[in-house]
């Protein structure tokens, strides 16, 4: 009995997700990426299934839990929150939380090129553990691993619409601000042909700059606009409650100098 418990890989991961697998070969088949398999030239399941169920048993949770706890709320605010717990963004954080990257049995070549810090395979790797604990142990395992990792970390708002995109937002603020939309623009692209890094300015219409960088352009423009946000909304705050003193809101915010 010690020495199977010394000897299961997965115990730090199911500490951290909040359950223990009674069959190991299911958490296995889950952290393994397609490009093991092919590498090893294993017969054994990729965890792309499992994938697939995991996405619906997550949101079945998910809606189940929205409904129970927001009764007041109508279909459109609760479909914005549980977009905002089950996006790929927010899948990828809870991911990186856990440290879910170093568990993935991944190809050499995958690895190499940092596939295991890649946004897309942490969410579907995510999403497969949830699969494989729904077969497990059906919706009283998923509802555990809800419990213990998304409902402490993901904090949800039924009014924030823009709270896992932030390009949304980013466009949002400029045409509320300038009437005029964010420009984007690769900077730089480093690294070998198979491992590209893409750098991005945000650029908003009064000249600020945001940086992001990430192996794809679409999440180093998520990541530019966030940080973007970062340095323009603060100030519009600040302005804000300036303008309030002085009960003049029609004045267009100037920076100070």
């Amino acid at each position: 009995m010690l020495k199977l418990f010394r000897s299961n890989p997965y115990r730090e991961l199911e500490k951290n997700i909040g359950y223990s697998f009674r069959d190991k070969s299911l958490i296995a088949t889950a952290v393994r990426h397609r490009s093991f398999k092919t590498e090893a030239d294993d017969e054994a399941d990729d965890n792309e299934r499992m994938e697939f169920l995991g996405d619906s048993a997550l949101n079945l949770i998910v809606g189940l839990w929205l409904y129970q706890s927001y009764p007041d709320l109508q279909e459109g605010a609760l479909t914005t929150m549980r977009t905002q717990m089950t996006s790929g963004k927010a899948l990828a954080r809870l991911a990186r939380h856990i440290r879910l990257g170093d568990q993935i049995k991944l190809g050499r070549g995958e690895r190499k090129s940092g596939g295991h810090k890649r946004a897309s395979t942490l969410e579907d790797a995510l999403e497969a553990i949830i699969g494989a604990a729904f077969l497990d142990g059906g919706l009283r395992a998923v509802n555990r691993i809800f419990h213990q990792l998304f409902i402490p970390l993901l904090p949800v708002s039924p009014d924030d619409k823009w709270a896992d995109n932030p390009k949304g937002r980013l466009q949002d603020v400029c045409q509320r601000r300038w009437r005029a939309n964010p420009r984007y623009r690769i900077a730089n692209v480093n690294g070998p042909a198979h491992s590209k890094t893409f750098v991005i300015e945000a650029v908003a219409p009064d000249g600020t700059v945001g940086f992001g960088d990430a192996f794809t352009k679409h999440e180093a423009e998520s990541r530019a606009a966030q940080d973007l946000l970062d340095q323009i909304q603060p100030r519009r705050r600040e302005r804000s409650q300036a303008e309030a003193e002085d009960d003049d809101y029609e004045e267009d915010y100037e920076e100070d100098d």
